[in-house]
């Protein structure tokens, strides 16, 4: 397994860990996560052309059977590689059209109204939008980042103007947010997807949340993921608005920030990192969408490991001698 941009997602590095020979590549030598795979590497930026080029070595000099990236960042460039005739990268991820799509929010919006999904009422700066309150958003972005909510008109010119990026106004949405956790095989499959509840959020990402029963979240979830031909992990962001109903605000082709949720939800042997590793080793797994644990809680908390100079791990505790 080789995973890119892993950054902090150390929950997710040492479960892909303890199902196959894991890579984890982060040009940041602080990247905590890196330090629970077999392997790590320092590739070059994204944008270099030698970033494909460096991955493909690495495919090829251990077997990788899967290449998944954590982040936004890359996801269209892998999509991009793993399309060519020319490139040998297994990645596990949608057509690079989808991926381009979901990276901008507004060509998101665009592409699940074309494909009659539910997505809430949107428009770009100069154009007026159907009602208010709205929120304005970043047309891309993560974690929360420059998100304001505007209660008029005026509101929403002043923040339109105040983001120094391409933006969007979207209807803000009332009710309850959920996110849907998906899986799907390379043919674009559906083989889970497992609500959630998002009780409590930091910086766009849900920090506690439970998991659901609830048959018309699973369900979308499955539409989307294969309207979309997923391929790999995917999340879809979700409101349940009192006035028009359940509308998709976000959709994310890769793991979603609250990952131990649908970690904790599924069966034995059917966790997701666990069906990637399968699927990378040539297996074919049948859907079983809707088999789940639902009802447990997650909440979820900091913790951290100390380097010393050469920035190998101690292995010390931080308590350890106090």
């Amino acid at each position: 397994m080789l995973l890119t941009g892993v950054g902090k997602r150390h929950d997710i590095v040492s479960a892909f860990a303890r199902h196959a020979f894991t890579i984890a590549a982060d040009p940041n030598p602080l990247a905590p996560a890196q330090y629970a795979a077999h392997k790590r590497v320092a590739p070059p930026r994204i944008d270099d052309p030698g970033y494909v080029p460096f991955l493909q070595q690495l495919v090829a000099e251990h077997g990788v059977g899967a290449v998944v990236p954590l982040t936004d960042l890359d996801i269209h460039v892998l999509a991009a590689a793993a399309s060519s005739s020319k490139v040998d990268l297994p990645a596990f991820t949608p057509a690079p059209d989808v991926c381009e799509a979901m990276y901008d929010k507004f060509r998101c919006h665009e592409l699940l109204t074309e494909l009659g999904l539910p997505s809430p009422p949107t428009v770009l700066p100069g154009e007026q939008p159907e009602s208010y309150p709205v929120m304005v958003k970043p047309r891309q972005g993560s974690g929360a980042r420059s998100i304001h909510p505007a209660a008029d008109r005026a509101e929403m010119e002043f923040f339109a103007g105040y983001v120094k990026e391409p933006v969007m106004i979207q209807r803000l949405m009332g009710g309850h947010e959920f996110s849907i956790d998906v899986l799907c095989d390379l043919d674009g499959r559906c083989l889970n997807a497992i609500p959630r509840s998002m009780l409590e959020s930091r910086g766009g990402e849900s920090i506690k949340g439970q998991v659901l029963d609830d048959p018309e979240l699973v369900e979308l979830g499955r539409t989307v993921a294969e309207t979309l031909r997923f391929r790999g992990p995917g999340t879809v962001q979700v409101f349940r608005d009192p006035q028009i109903g359940i509308a998709i605000t976000d959709v994310n082709p890769r793991f979603g920030g609250a990952f131990p949720a649908p970690m904790y939800a599924a069966l034995p042997g059917r966790t997701y990192p666990e069906l990637i590793a399968r699927m990378a080793a040539g297996e074919r797994i049948e859907p079983h969408v809707g088999e789940y644990v639902s009802g447990g809680y997650f909440t979820r908390w900091y913790e951290q490991l100390e380097l010393d100079a050469d920035l190998q791990p101690t292995g010390r505790s931080m308590l350890e001698g106090r």
